[in-house]
């Protein structure tokens, strides 16, 4: 109920809306206030199959500039009963033969969504991926090529060139069977594609060992201060020559940290945690030693606790 002035009661008294009618109906003394009202609170009514599909969509999905129809064409539905059933189902049929020249593009962008929402990645990444793959396929270069690893590789691109950057491991986790080196392979290709068709080289972004500290630990189960503490020791780290990759220096510095605490974490765990090998954790751990007191934070260790740290 909501409160107006009615002209019969003179004050102001509660209004019943009737919906159905379009009135507002004085609760009081019955007079209608207002007749043929516009409702603009959503309208849920489902226009899905009566097959216990019962999802309160108003109208269908946005449109997509990607797609020469905008996404917007029409799908003809299996049928529910036997009324009409050859029809629906000739018409189907006939749907699925006539040339869709968006066919590839629809199932590429669902696979690249699929991977974006294993990896919990924002609408924006995987919109960038999406037109990266449609400029690829606009050049109509990429037949005969792994379509997996391609789409792979264009999620990867796209969370480089959106400051999100994942490592190839954990884009290969999500696709579909596609190894890290076709992955790279398609990656190369894409950003030479890419350059041939804007001539200049494409921006990836820079990767640093930042970028993954809150993730990995994450995946460890680290309280806050150890994370609080890992972060301040890899930007630290970057005042130094230290030639790893991000990712490995990211692997180490998060055991040189769980090490210095009481929840010490084993090697095989971190290497599992962050995608590194052990041996590549170790070797950065080398690289990283003779540079621990000047990298660790001293609110979390004192010189005495990195003296007792293991020498490599």
């Amino acid at each position: 109920m909501a409160d107006a002035f009615c002209s019969d009661c003179k004050r102001n008294t509660e209004v019943v809306l009737d919906h159905s009618a379009g009135d507002t109906v004085c609760s009081e003394c019955g007079l209608v206030l207002e007749s043929h009202s516009i409702d603009e609170t959503s309208e849920w009514r489902t226009f899905a199959n009566e097959s216990g599909d019962n999802d309160p969509v108003r109208v269908g999905g946005p449109t997509n500039p990607l797609l020469a129809d905008g996404g917007l064409s029409t799908v003809i539905a299996k049928p529910n009963g036997a009324s009409g059933e050859f029809l629906s189902s000739s018409l189907g049929r006939w749907q699925n033969h006539g040339s869709n020249p968006d066919r590839g593009l629809i199932i590429a962008f669902k696979t690249i969504a699929t991977m974006s929402d294993r990896l919990g990645l924002v609408a924006t990444i995987k919109d960038r991926a999406n037109e990266i793959f449609k400029k690829v396929e606009d050049q109509k270069s990429s037949r005969g090529r792994n379509q997996d690893a391609l789409l792979a590789a264009c999620l990867y691109i796209a969370c480089r060139q959106e400051d999100k950057p994942r490592t190839v491991k954990e884009i290969c986790s999500v696709a579909n069977g596609a190894t890290k080196k076709e992955i790279g392979r398609a990656k190369e290709y894409i950003v030479k594609q890419l350059g041939l068709e804007t001539g200049q080289s494409v921006e990836m972004g820079a990767i640093h060992a930042g970028d993954f500290m809150r993730r990995f630990c994450s995946n460890l189960g680290m309280n806050n201060q150890a994370v609080k503490a890992a972060q301040e020791a890899v930007q630290k780290s970057e005042e130094f020559d230290i030639r790893r990759s991000p990712i490995s220096i990211a692997a180490a510095v998060i055991y040189i940290v769980t090490q210095l605490s009481d929840d010490k974490k084993p090697l095989k765990d971190i290497s599992v945690a962050t995608g590194v090998a052990e041996g590549t954790i170790r070797n950065s751990y080398k690289d990283l030693y003779p540079h621990v007191s000047k990298i660790i934070p001293n609110w979390y260790a004192k010189e005495e606790d990195l003296r007792n740290l293991c020498s490599p």
